[in-house]
């Protein structure tokens, strides 16, 4: 397969300088339609191997805790793309021959695949296999014509075409599957942008999305005729002054042994003259401005660094049961210190580099941050931690994974 793929690969290569320009219409559209097509069954097979790489645990054996994570370092995805990829191919993988042929053949996009394999579960449940075959054919038809939105839509009542007898029946068991669906889709996404900000992407199920309603509407409304932000701006604050509010009655549980708070990290020398910029545990970066604010409205644990980004000093509130240890491994690693993990500090566990049974200390030179995974992760195989001569972990990987045994790093959350 690899040396079918290097010939297919050298094919596309060759028409990536052609003069596009120079094509009629009918040979443009037609070069679109076999590009389309090929994309398709590229598709197909690209989704053959994932589902494989997940079975045989390719991935855990590797050191990642999931395949979508280890797609996200194989393949530079996003985590939400990779999770995709990797419930597309269990999706394809498990939907009838012909869906799998179909998209093989280039007939059908991944989306209408997926459509269809859901579709003819429903079927099956509801009518049995000899419907679902019949199914099957009349979407792949309708594939040809239709967008996944309005085939999924079509698809809601494939039984009056295929089974008209027991279509009304049908249609109560199609909506119990929509409604496991809904719950299955639910998530939320929080996607750190280079600036600093976070984009919020997601589906909320039905009952989620009345709460945010029924907690975000009331403070949505304009303030007043001199209020000039639009309706998402006051959406956005609406929702900030909620968390605010959650923040403020201290019932929320612990974040990784911690109360829920807010840690500003600024400089030494910015101390010493004046409060200016900082950096949240998180890593978002906020200006002099906010920071300031921030002093006003929120209780802020200043953590003092020196000039090489060394913890010299973690301010701690007389509340705190715990010591300022793990704030200062919060500020160092970021997160999980494993490679290509990137599990935020509420998630993580601290580990003994030199185990603490063993005579290890409990100091910041002998712990890591670990998310659960990779911390059973550790301890169970021959991965090991050391701290590099800058003073941030780096993991050996063992030899029969590497050779030379080359440092790894995690860059996911490391601080300019």
């Amino acid at each position: 397969m690899v040396e079918e793929l290097a010939q297919a690969d050298d094919a596309v290569a060759a028409c990536i300088d052609d003069a596009v320009w120079a094509l009629a219409d009918d040979e443009l559209v037609a070069a679109l339609d076999a590009t389309h097509r090929l994309e398709q069954r590229l598709a197909a097979v690209k989704l053959a191997l994932v589902r494989e790489v997940d079975g045989r645990g390719t991935a855990v054996t590797q050191g990642a805790s999931s395949t979508a994570v280890w797609l996200r370092e194989r393949l530079r995805l996003t985590i939400p793309a990779a999770r995709r990829l990797v419930d597309l191919a269990a999706c394809v993988d498990a939907a009838p021959t012909t869906v799998r042929g179909a998209l093989a053949a280039g007939a059908v996009s991944l989306e209408q695949a997926r459509v269809i394999a859901d579709t003819v579960s429903t079927v099956q449940a509801a009518a049995g296999p000899e419907v679902a075959d019949k199914a099957v054919g009349v979407l792949v038809d309708w594939a040809g014509q239709f967008d996944p939105l309005l085939l999924r839509k079509l698809g809601a009542r494939i039984l009056d075409h295929v089974a008209p007898d027991i279509a009304d029946a049908a249609a109560r068991a199609a909506l119990d599957a929509e409604a496991a669906r809904a719950a299955r889709d639910r998530h939320l996404t929080i996607s750190e942008q280079t600036d600093g900000r976070l984009r919020l992407t997601g589906t909320l199920d039905a009952e989620a999305a009345a709460l945010l309603r029924a907690a975000i509407d009331p403070l949505s409304a304009p303030a007043g005729p001199d209020d000039n932000r639009c309706a998402g701006q006051r959406r956005h604050d609406a929702l900030a002054d909620v968390c605010r509010l959650a923040l403020h009655t201290g019932e929320l549980p612990d974040s990784g042994s911690d109360p829920a708070q807010i840690v500003v990290t600024t400089s030494y020398d910015a101390l010493t003259r004046q409060l200016s910029t900082g950096v949240l545990d998180i890593g978002l970066h906020l200006t002099p401005e906010t920071v300031r604010r921030l002093a006003c409205d929120a209780t802020i644990l200043p953590a003092v660094l020196g000039g090489t980004g060394q913890v010299l000093d973690v301010g701690r509130q007389r509340r705190l049961i715990t010591g300022p240890l793990r704030r200062a491994l919060v500020l160092r690693d970021g997160g999980c210190a494993f490679p290509g993990c990137d599990r935020p500090p509420r998630w993580c566990d601290a580990h003994h580099i030199h185990h603490w049974a063993d005579g290890g200390d409990t100091n910041l030179n002998n712990a890591v941050l670990l998310c659960g995974h990779h911390h059973r992760h550790l301890h169970h195989t021959d991965w090991t931690v050391r701290l590099g001569d800058d003073g941030h972990p780096e993991f050996i990987p063992p030899a029969w994974l590497n050779h030379d045994q080359l440092p790894r790093r995690n860059h996911y959350h490391r601080r300019t």
